[in-house]
């Protein structure tokens, strides 16, 4: 997952709303998104995420008491080489009893056992954010958030967009507020041109590269957005979950979508 688009108690109607792109290399084998079949017992956590089969964990998913969490990696340039995958931490997340504040903390009390992570986790009216490239941990304030491959709100070219893109849709009127429609939730994410090199970061990948990565959608021959996310919770808690999956070309392919 490379790009996160937050409005976090920003409508009246749904307190939480992420849009999401997940770049990543279009040999790594994944499964879409589906609800994980974790165990016979009906009363058992139900998880609805994609997966990444390599690893085994997500980039992105929610549950049916109530949880959401995202992961980005931080861009380094660097070989990675710690033991554990970072989808663990989503997945922990969402299988764990903890609260946000209480999972972020053993986040960081464990950070060097993974590469550079972002880490976002929300439960009813509390949403966190950790980095294991950052001391703190951070309560989110009401607001709209942007999360790449650096520390939440970075300045990229393409996280401004995106955050441009999205206030644009949202009313302040509680009265009669926005209409949500997830297509236009989608649009936000979908610029491909690149940014010109002034404006991009420095994150140790050389220019071209840099290039390749700055806008939300990224296109190349071996890496790329293979799909948007769209979680939707509404102030009586109800999830709606929407993932449009992209072909190698950046085609639309196969949409899902669920309510929890």
């Amino acid at each position: 997952m490379c790009l996160i688009l937050i409005a976090w108690q920003q409508h009246p109607e749904y307190p939480l709303i992420v849009a999401a792109n997940r770049d990543e290399y279009y040999d790594r084998p994944t499964e879409i998104a589906h609800i994980w079949q974790q165990s016979s017992d009906s009363s058992a956590t139900k998880i609805l995420a994609g997966r990444d089969l390599t690893a085994g964990g997500t980039w992105l998913g929610v549950n049916d008491k109530g949880k959401f969490t995202a992961v980005t990696n931080y861009r380094e340039g660097i070989p990675e080489t710690k033991p554990h995958s970072r989808g663990q931490l989503t997945t922990g997340y969402l299988n764990s009893p903890m609260s946000p504040e209480q999972y972020a903390q053993q986040c960081l009390d464990t950070g060097n056992q993974y590469n550079g992570y972002n880490l976002l986790l929300n439960e009813g009216d509390e949403l966190f954010y950790c980095s294991n490239r950052y001391p703190d941990i951070k309560k989110l304030s009401p607001g709209i958030y942007t999360l790449s491959n650096h520390l939440l709100n970075s300045p990229w070219p393409k996280s401004i967009h995106v955050k441009d893109e999205l206030s644009s849709l949202l009313s302040s009127d509680p009265i009669t507020p926005t209409p949500i429609h997830i297509d236009d939730i989608i649009s936000c994410l979908h610029r491909r041109e690149p940014f010109t090199d002034e404006y991009l970061p420095n994150t140790g990948v050389g220019l071209e590269i840099e290039r390749m990565l700055s806008p939300p959608f990224i296109l190349s021959p071996d890496y790329g957005t293979r799909s948007t996310t769209v979680v939707l919770r509404d102030k009586v808690g109800k999830t709606t979950f929407v993932e449009q999956n992209y072909e190698r070309d950046g085609l639309s392919g196969e949409r899902k979508k669920f309510s929890l």
